[in-house]
């Protein structure tokens, strides 16, 4: 099992509940025992939450497992069954999960600065925590679901905070322009500054970083700096492997890879989605805790299931105190309709259609609602 996170630790539960009792080894570059990301841009770097709170292994939990963390895979070699070790360790093995995940993309040339992060790990959620606190002018780069959390406990912290996002709508991708439009207007509403259409020319500043510089020539003072551009996922360990990479691994709709006795999960992963007809790479939390069950299944037997419909993605974000759920592809819908609630109260219940199916649903402090549309988009699609 390469990678000790959310995906790696649910497709180890479901070996041994598959009934695999043989030896298991749980390989992860990070020194933590696995644990929950979405609270480390919310409750966690708000302060309300602890550490011991983000553990997502269950107490007395044992999955006779050998655990080597804080040392990354640098190759696979499939000849010898074989994963490599950046410590010169190789551990051998007939079958194999990647589990690598996906790291934060960095700003080119904010390397060595002060005040500049990502947030993407437990280490980098302390280093930001601790530099919040102190208070002062935020500026986050990106206006996608990350940066937007960032944005509303900053806020709730009492820090002046300003959102960049270089397209013209912030989480058109994900939501489509009028709902993107919807849901980042919660900046607004908030008193949060959010300049949209501009890109960032770089960032100033000799040691600590003191400002970001936009390419329409205006500069924005920043005490701290919040990178949120995305994620690569984390498979450049696996180049000359024969693992056919394209946009990370590149699997079938049960997981397995291009190699015999190997699979990939989480957020790394780029199955085949029947529905669309091609691959996504789906990072989000319940992609990486359901789809290792149907992985695991091809593992144990050699590649002879059938595979399976996933369900569609599901994904959630709290901002200033709205709830956000998303469930579907906004991509290639011609529609979008708000069968409940009112955008300009935040409190919406939004359909996605293509020719007149609905292929994704938006909730805006919806839940109840939501999770019904949820589940008949599942048995639909």
């Amino acid at each position: 099992m390469v990678g000790a996170s959310l995906a790696g630790l649910s497709a180890a539960r479901s070996l041994r509940k598959q009934g695999y009792d043989g030896r298991l080894v749980v390989i992860g570059d990070e020194l933590h025992r696995p644990y929950d990301r979405p609270p480390l841009s919310k409750e966690f770097l708000a302060g309300t939450l602890g550490e011991e709170d983000l553990t997502l292994e269950a107490d007395g939990e044992d999955l006779s497992a050998e655990w080597l963390l804080g040392v990354r895979a640098t190759g696979l070699d499939h000849t010898a069954r074989a994963v490599r070790l950046a410590d010169g360790r190789e551990v051998h093995a007939d079958g194999f999960v990647i589990a690598t995940g996906a790291a934060a993309r960095t700003f080119p040339g904010s390397e060595g600065l002060a005040g500049v992060h990502t947030l993407r790990t437990l280490d980098d959620a302390r280093a930001l925590r601790d530099e919040l606190v102190r208070g002062g002018r935020l500026v986050v780069i990106g206006g996608g679901f990350i940066g937007a959390e960032v944005a509303s406990t900053a806020y709730a912290l009492g820090l002046e905070v300003t959102v960049i996002e270089a397209a013209p709508t912030p989480l058109a991708g994900p939501l489509g322009e009028t709902m993107g439009a919807v849901v980042s207007a919660l900046h607004a509403d908030h008193g949060v500054r959010l300049l949209c259409g501009v890109g960032v020319k770089g960032l100033s500043g000799e040691r600590q970083v003191d400002a970001v510089l936009l390419e329409d020539g205006r500069s924005i003072p920043a005490d701290i700096v919040v990178v949120g551009v995305g994620a690569r996922p984390c498979v450049e360990w696996l180049e000359g492997s024969g693992v056919v990479l394209d946009n990370g691994v590149k699997c079938g709709a049960d997981g397995r890879t291009s190699l015999a006795g190997v699979v990939a999960v989480g957020d790394c992963a780029s199955w085949y989605d029947p529905r669309a007809g091609h691959h996504r790479r789906v990072e989000h939390w319940t992609g990486a805790r359901e789809r290792p069950e149907a992985a695991i299944a091809t593992l144990l037997a050699g590649g002879a299931v059938e595979p399976g419909v996933p369900r569609p993605p599901y994904f959630w974000s709290d901002q200033y105190g709205v709830k956000i759920q998303f469930a579907g592809h906004a991509t290639g819908a011609d529609s979008v309709t708000i069968e409940d609630g009112a955008a300009d109260d935040r409190n919406v219940l939004a359909v996605y259609r293509r020719a007149g199916n609905p292929v994704a649903v938006l909730g805006m402090n919806q839940p109840r609602l939501f999770m019904r549309w949820r589940k008949q988009l599942a048995a639909t699609s």
